[in-house]
């Protein structure tokens, strides 16, 4: 005989040793970083949330830096900064009026030259986080100058596109021992530094962001479906949002922007176990956004701009289905 009454849903009291992997693997959840994209302080300024510098940019590949440059905003940081080649810098400054810039010497190619880094180097002085690479073009100049930027420079730093094809044949170069270093390669950069073809590194993409995080002592984020962020002792997170929509030019350099931007805030980058958190957030909340804009123009239609117009609507997802009374960083275990 069946009762009639009230409903209760419940959690069944699963411990958390239920779900802890023996493969060190984690799955990315909005619980893991909810205190960071919970409400600000009331007294907050924009020197609160970190001052980011993009360098990258050149003739023809302009759109690169200040997409990242402006994703760095969207993202939270206070202040974005894109140091760019001079002949390229109109074309940044004419997309977003809330970008700052800053010309740099070019090649007669209209790359940035070599002779920037004195600059850069002044600049980095009052910066909170770098990143390196968006449009920056494989210019053998402009590599060298990549090279050493990152091998000299302590300042946190995010490497990706041709800053790290930079890297090819150098990859001793890439290290992040003593400092926060995080590079965000999709597969074919992938495989220019490990020199391995694409089907092997797509054959075993945990094994190979992990060596290479071990090897080189840096945050691994290895993208693709189902992208991986990979720590140094090699902990692993995947990323479940997303969709194939996200495979257009220029996406990338959103989540490069992303990164940095989190990273700066409040000086995560000082903190290993915040850091870590905030390149998974920038993540999550990258293919987050990718799936609300992709409700809106579809799979088809969806540029990498349209990512920035559906951070807003990420964020406010994400604070909605982080569960109470978890705390940040209490990660969700994949079982093994």
């Amino acid at each position: 005989m069946l009762t009639r009454g009230p409903t209760y849903v419940a959690g069944i009291g699963s411990p958390e040793e239920a779900i802890v992997s023996s493969l060190h693997l984690n799955v990315i959840h909005p619980h893991d970083f909810a205190a960071m994209i919970g409400p600000r302080p009331a007294e907050s300024n924009k020197g609160s949330y970190g001052h980011v510098l993009l360098v990258g940019g050149s003739v023809g590949k302009a759109g690169s830096v200040a997409m990242a440059g402006m994703a760095a905003l969207r993202a939270g940081a206070g202040l974005s900064t894109v140091a760019t080649a001079k002949s390229a810098l109109p074309t940044v400054a004419g997309f977003y009026p809330e970008l700052m810039t800053e010309p740099l010497p070019e090649t007669d190619a209209g790359t940035i030259a070599t002779s920037a880094g004195v600059r850069i180097e002044e600049l980095l002085k009052v910066i909170t986080v770098a990143a390196i690479g968006p449009g920056i073009s494989r210019d053998p100049h402009t590599a060298t100058l990549v090279r050493s930027l990152v091998a000299h420079q302590k300042i946190p730093m995010v490497v990706d596109a041709d800053g790290l094809n930079a890297f090819e044949g150098h990859t001793n170069d890439l290290n992040g021992k003593d400092r926060l270093l995080v590079i965000t390669p999709h597969p074919g950069e992938m495989v220019r530094l490990v020199g391995r073809s694409v089907a092997e590194v797509q054959k075993d993409r945990l094994g190979v962001a992990r060596q290479f995080a071990r090897e080189h002592e840096l945050i691994v984020v290895l993208k693709g479906h189902r992208t991986l962020v990979v720590q140094p002792d090699g902990e692993a997170w995947v990323n479940t949002t997303g969709n194939p929509g996200m495979a257009t030019g220029g996406t990338g350099d959103i989540l490069t922007g992303m990164v940095a931007g989190m990273l700066g805030q409040e000086k995560r980058a000082q903190n290993p176990q915040s850091a870590m958190l905030a390149v998974c957030a920038a993540v999550h909340l990258h293919g987050l956004a990718g799936d609300v804009m992709r409700e809106t123009v579809g799979e088809h239609s969806l540029v990498a701009t349209d990512l920035l117009r559906g951070l807003p609507t990420a964020f406010e997802r994400a604070r909605q289905s982080a569960p109470a009374g978890r705390s940040a960083g209490e990660s969700l275990r994949l079982s093994s």
